[in-house]
């Protein structure tokens, strides 16, 4: 009886595979076990982070990209004539890219 399970699974999952089903299957073991890597921090801790890298701007915009494969947080921000784009990853909270430009 034993031996009929295992072959059952062993087919089950081979057409679902050939179906399609594979991504389906990949998903489900990933869920199963949370990582540390999933986790990512908050736009109101992205923009925290942003502000204290701008003393005293006024953050204008948030939004959640991927850039080369990374999860990061782009905010702006406006101080003084100047807009900032503060680029924060989403993973580990550091700024990864700082750019400044006339208000305009």
């Amino acid at each position: 009886m034993e031996q009929i399970i295992r072959t059952a699974v062993v087919t089950v999952g081979t057409a679902a595979l050939l179906a399609g089903g594979g991504g389906i299957a990949l998903a489900a073991e990933r869920t199963a076990t949370p990582s540390p890597a999933t986790s990512e921090i908050s736009y109101q801790k992205a923009a925290q982070i942003a502000r204290s890298r701008v003393s005293g701007g006024r953050v204008t915009k948030i939004e959640r990209e991927c850039e080369h494969g990374y999860a990061i947080w782009k905010i702006e921000v406006r101080k003084d004539g100047w807009e900032y784009d503060i680029y924060v990853s989403a993973e580990s909270g550091t700024i990864v890219k700082f750019k400044r430009g006339s208000d305009g």
